[in-house]
C-alpha cells in the first residue's frame, strides 16, 4: 500500500488533516508537540469507477456513486523545528519515521498563525514561506548527515580490486528508504569523483539533496487558507519548487463528521455539500462559511492534495483486476472488487505480480474486459482499465 507522510512544524493541523483523512481518533490540540507517537492509518484518493460505464453501480463498499475510492496508509508524525536534523526537539524520530514513505505532504500554517517553534502568535505575523524552505532543509540535512556518518564504509570498500562506487552507495543508501533503482537514478545526474577519498563535504550534500528530492516528492498543503492573507497564499505559490494546494484541514473535518450524523450530504473530493438535516443557525452559519472557502478553492483541499501526492506527483494509474471479463466480476460474483495502485507505464505482467507472485509467475495472457479484447505483455494500462489475466496459478 502507497504510503503517504504528513510532515510540517508543530501546530500547522498535521493532526487535524490526518483525523479529517482517516476520522480515526487522535490528539488535536493549540501546542507544539500534540504527536509524539506515529499516528497510521487508512484514507483513501478518488477517481471515476469504471461501473459509470455500466447501467448499474458496483456496489462496492469504497465506490459511492461512481466515486472510487482506492486505500492508501497515511502517516501523521511529530513536527519538525529548525535543528531537527540535530535531533532537536523529536527531530530524529520524526525524520527516521518518513524513511519509508512514498511521498509527503508538507503541510503549513499558510495564515502565519504560529511561529517556527510551532506557538501560536498573531495571525499574518510570520512569514509561512520560511516554513516550506525549512522542512525541505531539515530533511536534507537530515540524509547529509547519515551519508556522512556511513561514508567511512564507501572508503573501506574502495581497498578492494572488484570496487564498484555505485553499488557500494547503493549498499549504504538502501538502508535509508532508497532503492538501487532511485541511487543509480540519482547518480546518473551528479558529476563526482570515481575515488570516493576525494569526496568533499559538498558533493555528499548534494547527494543527499537530488537523493531526498527523488525518493521523498512533496506536495505543500497551505493549510487555513480560509484565514490567511490573500498575498500568503500567492507567496506561497511563487516560492514552492512544487505544488501548493489551499487547504482547510478544519473544514473538511467538520463536513465529515456532519456526513456521519446525516446532516448533509457530503463525499470527500467533492466541491460542495448539501444540508439535508436540522441545525441550529450557528451550526448553518459555520457550514456555509465553509462553503464560501470550496468555492474559492474547488473544495476543503484535503482530497485535492491526496490525490495531487499519488496519481500527481508518484505518477500513480488505478487498474481494476477481475476474473470475469464480461461481468467484471471476482470468482464469488463482486463487482469490481479490487483497485490496484501502478506506476505509469506498467503492463499487464506488472499487474499480475500486484496481485499476487503466484499469479505473476504463471503469467499467460491477459483481457481488457472494457473491449473484451486480448491485450499484449508489453501493453501499456491507463487509468481506469479493468483486466482479466490469465495465469497458471489462478483462474
Amino acid at each position: 500500500m502507497i504510503t503517504v507522510a504528513l510532515a510540517g512544524k508543530p501546530n500547522a493541523g498535521k493532526s487535524t488533516f490526518y483525523t479529517a483523512a482517516t476520522m480515526a481518533d487522535v490528539d488535536v490540540a493549540n501546542y507544539p508537540f500534540t504527536t509524539i507517537d506515529a499516528n497510521r492509518g487508512v484514507t483513501h484518493v478518488r477517481t471515476d469507477c469504471p461501473c459509470l460505464a455500466r447501467e448499474q453501480r458496483c456496489g462496492n463498499e469504497n465506490c459511492e456513486d461512481g466515486k472510487r475510492y482506492v486505500p492508501i496508509e497515511l502517516l501523521d508524525v511529530a513536527g519538525l523545528v529548525p535543528g531537527a536534523h540535530e535531533g532537536r526537539g523529536l527531530g530524529n524520530r520524526f525524520l527516521d519515521e518518513l524513511t519509508n514513505a512514498d511521498v509527503i505532504v508538507n503541510v503549513v500554517d499558510a495564515s502565519g498563525g504560529t511561529n517556527a517553534e510551532g506557538e501560536p502568535v498573531e495571525v499574518g505575523s510570520h512569514d509561512p514561506v520560511e516554513d516550506v524552505t525549512f522542512i525541505e532543509e531539515e530533511m536534507d540535512l537530515w540524509l547529509a548527515g547519515i551519508v556522512a556518518d556511513n561514508f567511512e564504509s564507501v572508503e573501506r570498500k574502495s581497498r578492494s580490486p572488484d570496487f564498484d562506487l555505485d553499488e557500494a552507495l547503493a549498499d549504504m543508501l538502501t538502508g535509508f528508504g532508497a532503492t538501487e533503482a532511485d541511487v543509480a537514478a540519482v547518480l546518473r545526474g551528479l558529476d563526482y569523483p570515481e575515488d570516493p577519498k576525494r569526496w568533499t563535504d559538498d558533493h555528499r550534500e548534494t547527494l543527499a539533496r537530488e537523493l531526498r528530492a527523488h525518493t521523498l516528492p512533496l506536495v505543500v498543503v497551505a493549510n487555513k487558507a480560509d484565514v490567511a492573507p490573500p498575498e500568503n497564499l500567492d507567496r506561497l505559490r511563487e516560492a514552492a519548487e512544487v505544488p501548493v494546494i489551499p487547504a482547510t484541514a478544519d473544514g473538511e473535518l467538520a463536513l465529515r463528521r456532519a456526513a456521519e450524523a446525516g446532516v448533509v450530504e457530503y463525499d470527500p473530493g467533492d466541491e460542495g455539500f448539501e444540508i439535508v438535516g436540522d441545525l441550529s443557525e450557528q451550526q448553518e452559519a459555520g457550514l456555509e462559511s465553509i462553503r464560501d472557502v470550496m468555492s474559492s478553492f474547488g473544495g476543503t483541499g484535503v482530497q485535492t492534495a491526496l490525490n495531487d501526492a499519488v496519481y500527481g506527483l508518484l505518477d500513480r494509474i488505478t487498474v481494476f483486476p477481475v476474473q470475469d471479463a464480461a461481468k467484471w466480476t471476482d470468482g464469488t460474483g463482486n463487482v469490481l472488487p479490487d483497485a490496484f495502485l501502478l506506476p505509469a507505464g506498467s503492463t499487464p505482467p506488472d499487474l499480475a505480480y500486484a496481485v499476487h507472485t503466484d499469479i505473476g509467475e504463471g503469467y499467460l495472457h491477459a483481457v481488457d474486459a472494457r473491449s473484451s479484447r486480448r491485450i499484449g505483455e508489453s501493453h501499456e494500462l491507463s487509468e481506469g482499465d479493468v483486466i482479466k489475466i490469465v495465469s497458471t496459478a489462478g483462474p
